[in-house]
């Protein structure tokens, strides 16, 4: 019998979103709005940038054209500030005894690797969109996973958005909705133990 499998999100679920916090600090820096320069990201950027057609040192050249008064070091201390480990890390050898640990993730794997690196020893699988040219919700990052995982294994899903939860569950995964107030961290155990006693029926 094939262990359950758990896929974490990284933002909202192990660590905090860059947003809002990282451009309220360009903002400042910049002294326009946050929506401002934030609206210019999502419209020019945000798309290129997590499915990796971006490089960082790109990113930051156009950060950079809007906030001149920035640098890349200062820029990339902005990010540190805004990705700042949640409790769940804490939780990662537990759930390694019930489940394989893989990562799904809209990132740049430069700015998780850090974080990443305190707990690559439980973990099976990494999957960045950056790295591999996609995101989610496209159905084929989900694809590219399941190619990973052991065939047919039950999947448990934690995410803090729904459009990706509801990709998930079209892929016959469970899931969870990672909260703000972490209520989710102690639903994780009892599932994986649920799925462990259904699959010994």
């Amino acid at each position: 019998m094939t262990k359950p499998q758990l896929v974490l999100d990284i933002g909202g679920v192990l660590a905090t979103n860059l947003s809002p916090l990282l451009w309220q600090l360009l903002a400042i820096e910049a002294a326009v709005s946050e929506e401002h320069l934030y609206s210019a990201y999502k419209r020019e950027i945000s798309e290129s940038l997590w499915r990796g057609h971006l490089s960082e040192e790109q990113f930051w050249e156009w950060i950079i054209s809007h906030v001149p008064t920035l640098n890349k070091v200062q820029g990339r201390a902005f990010v540190d500030m805004s990705l700042k480990p949640l409790p769940a890390l804490a939780y990662i050898p537990e759930w390694q005894q019930l489940a394989d640990i893989h990562i799904l993730s809209n990132h740049l794997s430069a700015w998780v690797d850090p974080l990443l690196s305190t707990i690559r020893p439980f973990l099976n699988t990494i999957t960045i969109s950056s790295q591999i040219a996609l995101k989610k919700p496209d159905p084929s990052i989900f694809e590219s996973v399941i190619s990973l995982l052991p065939l047919g294994s039950p999947v448990l899903f934690v995410d803090d958005q729904q459009t990706n939860l509801k990709q998930a569950v079209s892929h016959g995964w469970r899931t969870l909705l990672a909260d703000d107030e972490g209520h989710w961290m102690n639903q994780v155990s009892m599932q994986l133990k649920q799925i462990s006693h259904n699959q010994q029926q």
